[in-house]
């Protein structure tokens, strides 16, 4: 843990749709955010029994890597871990009203699995799936075109999930600061996986 960091773990539930685009357009910085929903179990004292406490919103951001993966593996109402570093977002709505949000800079994500089970399956770079797909039977290296090399070079393929999204963040909500993209722990990472829940219970009202 570095030095004057917020890192903490944030059990709750996915509050909203994921919403994924690239930063600066196709073939930028994958992006991914959504809301997340923490409720406190906490005893009230007076009838001994646990009762549901305040809940708290965060929007959990990621990129790179674990922003494609979030994108294919988390949806509405999935109960999840978040690992990450905290922080408070503030800005001016269209309307001039002041606005701020909890912030959760996404490190490592995954599902509750006190709610239900999952799989996970590894995820490849595109250089590796790559040479995976153009690899021949005879284990030559032969068979690449010249649209598949572009394409593991730019990060794009035929399943992007943002090959064409056009959406962008609405102008009520705060930008992505040059500094969130720039984020050294993220850098230079490789997909690690994805996974999704395949069945379990649900508790209403438990983060």
């Amino acid at each position: 843990m570095g030095t004057h960091t917020q890192d903490v773990t944030v059990v709750g539930w996915v509050g909203s749709d994921l919403r994924s685009y690239h930063l600066d357009g196709l073939g930028g910085v994958p992006y991914t955010q959504f809301r997340l929903a923490s409720t406190r179990r906490v005893l009230d004292r007076q009838t001994g029994a646990f009762r549901d406490g305040p809940t708290l919103w965060f929007t959990v951001k990621a990129w790179r890597a674990t922003a494609v993966n979030l994108e294919r593996s988390l949806s509405k109402g999935d109960p999840v871990v978040v690992v990450g570093r905290l922080a408070q977002s503030e800005w001016v709505a269209q309307d001039g009203s002041a606005r701020s949000e909890l912030v959760l800079e996404a490190l490592a994500v995954g599902h509750d699995l006190a709610h239900g089970t999952a799989m996970f399956r590894r995820s490849l770079s595109p250089a590796r799936r790559l040479r995976d797909d153009a690899e021949p039977a005879d284990g030559t290296s032969e068979g690449a075109s010249e649209a598949d090399v572009l394409g593991a070079a730019t990060g794009a393929f035929a399943d992007d999930p943002w090959a064409t999204a056009t959406d962008a963040p609405p102008a009520d909500e705060p930008g992505v600061d040059a500094a969130d993209v720039g984020d050294p722990e993220d850098a230079g990472t490789e997909p690690g996986g994805t996974a999704r829940v395949l069945a379990g219970s649900t508790v209403a009202g438990r983060g």
